[in-house]
């Protein structure tokens, strides 16, 4: 992965050297923030609130465990030495065990959540990928360099916004869906 994005801009150099060759024609190139555009479009968005809502009973799960936790690691400080010492061990077990569950359901959440995510972006990004080439065939453009490619351009060749308006445009964001 690492290997890909050092190799970027020197293709992109390469292009560019190879485009300056090319009869007297004009060579015109546009900017974007490819991350940019996908987190900003409306379909991410949504996509967020989602996700958000799909998993807030098992993130509710993980602070109720939390809270009983700490009322029980509490309720042994508080009553240290005034406990029997089955009554201490049998408060110290279930703390653990309430411990070890707690970290089972926020790893399994942890999961599932990078899971999805990583699903809704690629499939996003590569729709975007597409957005951006019929933005830049509509705008006459022979190449589009992402912004951590470049190291400076001028804000008028940055097609970001035109790109968002038409993804949103072409993927309009799915209603939410009713939570369960």
């Amino acid at each position: 992965m690492y290997s890909r994005w050092a190799v970027r801009p020197l293709l992109v150099c390469a292009a560019i050297i190879s485009l300056g060759h090319v009869a007297s024609a004009q060579t015109k190139v546009g900017v974007i923030n490819l991350q940019k555009a996908v987190l900003e479009s409306a379909e991410i968005k949504a996509a967020s609130a989602a996700m958000e809502a799909r998993y807030k009973p098992q993130v509710a799960k993980i602070d109720q465990l939390n809270k009983e936790i700490a009322a029980i690691s509490e309720n042994l400080q508080k009553n240290s030495g005034k406990l029997t010492p089955q009554a201490e061990a049998n408060l110290t077990s279930e703390g653990q065990r309430k411990q070890r569950d707690a970290q089972r359901l926020q790893e399994d959440l942890q999961a599932s959540v990078e899971r999805d995510r990583n699903d809704i972006l690629s499939k996003a990004a590569a729709k975007m990928q597409e957005t951006v080439k019929q933005v830049a065939e509509a705008k006459g453009l022979d190449m589009v360099v992402d912004v951590p490619s470049t190291v400076y351009f001028k804000a008028a060749l940055d097609i970001t916004p035109d790109a968002i308006a038409a993804y949103d445009k072409a993927h309009p964001a799915a209603a939410p869906a009713a939570a369960k």
